[in-house]
């Protein structure tokens, strides 16, 4: 095992509060740039390491858990810390040392690989080894049945999802008001037929602009009629919404606005339930990326000020754990238009593969996902440091969607268009999205680009933001 105080000539670390931790990520830094320790060789455990260098055990860990989080060493519980696999040695320092925007000289192409730095990938690797395969043990040891599986999903899974609901959005409904469905676009798809079929007639649904594509190519394909509603710093415009013409229902994203990243407030919250419940109308509430709030205190969901049953509430696990699971839940209201939802579902069969249901229950029932959730949450914030570090003071850029989940929005001024600067971050090797992809009405946002970080380790993020910066400032 490789002595710290060794390679580093014996000098003691910083006694001084948090110049304790610094220099212990200082040094696995540079052991790991100078090529002292390499991609998964073993650091102490943290006990060790605080012997050795003569401080708290909790300043090691909490030394660990930043150089986790920001991708230079992979932590498991019960093992040995291991530098993370990728991370070269002249890799930048992150978070803490912003530079100055790249020259557009610099070669960020050639044989690097491709980095898809789009929105909707979080970090599905993060999750415990060991919890991820004790799922699917559970799974796979599952009583085999001559039966189908209930449409509406394992009992058992709609029992957890209720007690996460309980713990995280602060409602608890009951268990039968709780589907399966396979995925967001599903959700949306069986409230459009609901809706159909309730009605007798196309359906007209209100949508934001810039809003969730996917979930609107679902809706259209259902049959639905859709028509923007503007955004703002507060979300969904409820005024402009008021001023439409009658809808049957009304779609948002209040907790992180999907693609802007605003959070609906409590006043407008309650104005929109207001509106809707005056007008009979239906609030579908995604959830989207509620898990992830990097700033200020959670939000209320929709569905718990709900006092009207106007909500229908759909969460899911695609950006808590893997999109490929493709498991989502819709939480249903009493009423005529929840009860046809319900409907809907049965009368398409199981979509979700029970193996999968009875891994995720797995998950939530014994805390691995409640575990992984806190891990992610803190890697997360690391590389969301980074892109506000990087970003910020670079003349003519905004970057905005940052106080929770996944992704960046990076708007700017100048004569460069988005769709020239997501060509050549491309031809960099990096991949990102167009600002205008999300639109409902052309022209209603502005040249910008979705920069997803979930999926990135910080030294993927830095060539990423690199290889975005030397696009922009080469228009």
């Amino acid at each position: 095992m490789v002595r710290f105080v060794d390679q580093m000539g014996g000098t003691p670390v910083d006694q001084s509060g948090a110049g304790k931790t610094a220099g212990v990520v200082a040094r696995v830094r540079a052991m790991v740039q100078d090529g002292t320790l390499g991609a998964g060789d073993a650091l102490p455990s943290t006990r060790a390491l605080a012997a050795e260098l003569g401080v708290a055990r909790g300043t090691v860990v909490a030394a660990y858990e930043q150089l986790d989080g920001e991708g230079w060493i992979r932590t498991r519980q019960g093992a040995a810390a291991r530098v993370a696999p990728g991370v070269p040695r002249t890799a930048t320092l992150g978070a803490s040392a912003p530079r100055a925007t790249p020259s557009p000289a610099r070669d960020t192409s050639s044989a690097a690989p491709v980095l898809d730095a789009r929105p909707g990938i979080p970090a599905v690797t993060a999750i415990a080894t060991r919890d991820w395969r004790a799922a699917w043990r559970a799974a796979a040891d599952a009583p085999l049945r001559n039966a189908l599986s209930d449409p509406a999903g394992l009992l058992e899974l709609r029992a957890q999802i209720v007690a996460q609901l309980g713990l995280s959005r602060g409602f608890a409904p009951d268990v039968s008001r709780v589907l399966v469905t396979g995925g967001t676009s599903e959700a949306l798809s069986l409230v459009v037929e609901a809706l159909r079929n309730h009605l007798g007639r196309t359906p007209r649904i209100a949508v934001e602009d810039p809003g969730y594509r996917s979930g609107r190519r679902a809706m259209t394909s259902a049959g639905a009629e859709l028509v923007g509603v503007p955004v703002d710093d507060g979300g969904l415009d409820v005024d402009a919404l008021r001023a439409l013409p009658p809808v049957d229902a009304v779609v948002v994203t209040p907790t992180h606005q999907y693609p802007l990243g605003s959070v609906m407030p409590v006043a407008r919250r309650q104005r929109l339930l207001s509106w809707a419940t005056d007008t009979a109308t239906i609030v579908v509430e995604d959830d989207y990326d509620s898990e992830f709030r990097h700033r200020g205190s959670p939000v209320p969901a929709l569905a718990a000020l709900d006092t009207a049953g106007v909500v229908l509430h759909v969460g899911g696990f695609s950006k808590t754990l893997d999109p490929r699971l493709r498991c989502s839940y819709v939480v249903l209201p009493p009423g005529a238009v929840p009860d046809a939802v319900a409907a809907a579902r049965v009368a398409r069969g199981p979509v979700v593969a029970e193996p999968v249901q009875v891994a995720l229950a797995h998950l939530l029932r014994t805390g691995a996902l409640r575990r992984h959730l806190g891990r992610v949450r803190r890697d997360y914030t690391h590389r969301r440091e980074l892109i506000a570090s990087r970003l910020d003071g670079v003349p003519g850029l905004e970057a905005r969607a940052l106080n929770g989940g996944l992704h960046a929005v990076v708007t700017w001024s100048g004569p460069a268009t988005a769709r020239a600067v997501v060509a050549r971050t491309a031809r960099a090797g990096v991949l990102v999205s167009a600002l205008a992809e999300y639109e409902v009405v052309p022209g209603s946002a502005p040249d910008g680009v979705v920069l997803g970080y979930g999926g990135l380790t910080l030294p993927d993020l830095d060539r990423a933001l690199d290889a975005f910066l030397g696009a922009l400032h080469r228009g």
